[in-house]
Order: structure tokens, then sequence, then C-alpha cells
């Protein structure tokens, strides 16, 4: 049983893994045209208890991409220096979607372990009661 319970705790903290970092790419998205706006990215960590690793991941610490910020030339803009430039957002769109396609892949993926492992766990149950 607690090989059963190590994989559904091992899917859940992908879940979990995969939906911060989804959340992180749809800020990333909301914020492409933002003015000064660093792209947001997430790592994930191995979880290791006693010097043991635990097959469960862990998001990291947030990083902004430390790329330039491209100079947009837009006299008119509030932001914009005595030159009539200022500072865009270094956020990819395609970098991006494909980010979320990835996320989400990596989610469903973890749901489907999750859900395999609960049914291996009713199965058990079932034959237990025989």
């Amino acid at each position: 049983m607690s090989d059963l319970r190590n994989s559904v705790a091992a899917a859940a903290s992908g879940m979990k893994s995969q939906a911060a970092r989804l959340r992180h790419v749809s800020e990333n998205i909301a914020n492409a045209d933002t003015p000064g706006y660093r792209r947001k990215s997430v790592s994930f960590n191995e979880i290791v208890e006693s010097g043991r690793t635990t097959g469960l991941v862990e998001t990291g610490r947030v990083q902004l991409d430390q790329t330039t910020l491209p100079a947009i030339y837009d006299p008119s803009h509030p932001m914009a220096n005595e030159k009539g430039y200022y500072d865009g957002s270094n956020v990819n769109l395609v970098v991006e979607i494909a980010d979320a396609r990835e996320a989400q892949r990596s989610y469903e993926a973890n749901l489907k372990m999750f859900d395999q492992a609960k049914q291996m766990s009713k199965g058990l149950l079932e034959l237990l009661r025989r």
C-alpha cells in the first residue's frame, strides 16, 4: 500500500508544480505588452528527505529573465525618455504558448498516473473484500 501512496503523492506533487508553472506562464502572457515587464520562470526541485530522493517535486524560486528589454520608439508614450524610447517587455508569446502546452501535457500525464494509482488501490480493496 505504501507504493500506491507514494505514486499518488508523486503525481499530486507533479500536478501542483505544473499548475504553478502554468500560473506564471499565464501571468507572462497577460503582461506581454506591459512596459518594463520581465518574463518569469520557475524551476523544479526534487524533494530529498534524509539523503534519499522521494520522487516528489516542488517549485523553486521564481526567476526573472535577465535578457535585455527591447527599446521601443514611441515619443508619445508617457514612459518614453527624452529620445522617445521606453523599455518594452521581454516576453515571447511563441515561447509562452509552447511552455503552456508542455505544462498542460505534463499535468495531464500526472493526472493519468494519479487515476491509475486510484484504480489500482480500488482493485486492491476489492480483492481484500473477497
